[in-house]
């Protein structure tokens, strides 16, 4: 037992520095991508030089903002509010707890009134760590699923994966939105008159194109990419904190059960939240879903977690 919590140490230790790493490599393809996008978008429309450096602005406020204010962000886009210790009682206990268990510093809570359960941390660091449920999580599994879901959020706090997980959000959103400008910039762009600054002319549009169908092709890997591994790893944690695979596996099974997606979660978000937001309509086509999906099946999930 001792040998195995050694390695499990180990691996927790070099998944950390991974994580950093990653966030400093994401940051920086995020701004070099962002800056070709324009560059090309440039030569549609015969500016290569100011869509450059547009781009660029762009992508390094992003970027930098991303690191400092990604948790604001976040909770602004979900609606979450401060929790409060008195009407949350056992979700206060619970993450103290935790929080000794895990030798990380307890985390501000907050609280999003949505009847789905579920739930999801950020925040940049162990030091402004943030951990966020629905009341619909709250109010509808017990004490000890409880405990399992935080003991999950907690390991991603200490595994630093809420720092990538946070800044894929707002790289994402970022990406959605120059989506939103290329598409515009084409319907405005295409009404124009032919004789205007346009001196690309067919490969232009061509390039245009692709980049419209390609650029969210590579925000949804960005998701593909650090979601599905450290979601197995933050089950294995949370169980060391909790010494308990049963809280963690009933809380998934209730969370998965439960009919209806939440009504506050977005396509930008749903790679934080312990379970995927958005229910699937039926089985058809399932196992293509669950190819395409941020989240690991739940039922291997649970399955992993009864072997334990």
């Amino acid at each position: 037992m001792a040998h195995r919590t050694f390695c499990m140490n180990q691996s927790l230790y070099s998944h950390i520095q991974s994580n950093k790493l990653k966030t400093y490599l994401l940051i920086f393809g995020f701004i070099a991508f962002i800056s070709a996008v324009f560059y090309l978008l440039g030569i549609y429309f015969g500016s290569t030089r100011g869509y450059f450096i547009a781009g660029m602005f762009i992508s390094l406020v992003s970027g930098v903002g991303s690191y400092f204010f990604s948790d604001k962000i976040v909770l602004a886009m979900n609606n979450a509010k401060p929790a409060d210790k008195k009407e949350w009682f056992d979700y206060y206990t619970v993450a103290e707890n935790i929080s000794i268990a895990a030798g990380v510093p307890m985390p501000k809570l907050y609280v999003i009134v949505d009847d789905a359960p579920n739930a999801f941390a950020t925040g940049r660091d162990p030091k402004h760590a943030i951990v966020a449920a629905t009341t619909g999580l709250l109010t509808r599994l017990d004490r000890s699923d409880i405990e399992g879901v935080v003991a999950h959020e907690m390991a991603h706090v200490k595994n630093y994966d809420i720092l990538l997980m946070s800044i894929v959000t707002v790289l994402v959103g970022t990406i959605a939105y120059t989506i939103d400008f290329l598409t515009r910039s084409m319907i405005w762009g295409g009404m124009r008159d032919s004789d205007n600054n346009r001196s690309s002319g067919p490969l232009g549009a061509i390039i245009f194109i692709l980049l419209i169908i390609i650029t969210p092709i590579i925000a949804s890997l960005i998701q593909f990419a650090v979601s599905r591994r450290r979601e197995y790893l933050a089950d294995a944690t949370g169980v060391l904190f909790t010494r308990n695979p049963s809280g963690l596996a009933d809380a998934l099974k209730k969370i998965s059960d439960y009919p209806r997606g939440m009504r506050t979660a977005s396509t930008a978000t749903a790679h934080l939240y312990i379970s995927n937001p958005f229910k699937k309509n039926g089985r058809r086509g399932e196992w293509l879903m669950n190819l395409f999906s941020t989240h690991p099946p739940i039922e291997d999930r649970i399955r992993l977690l009864k072997s334990m």
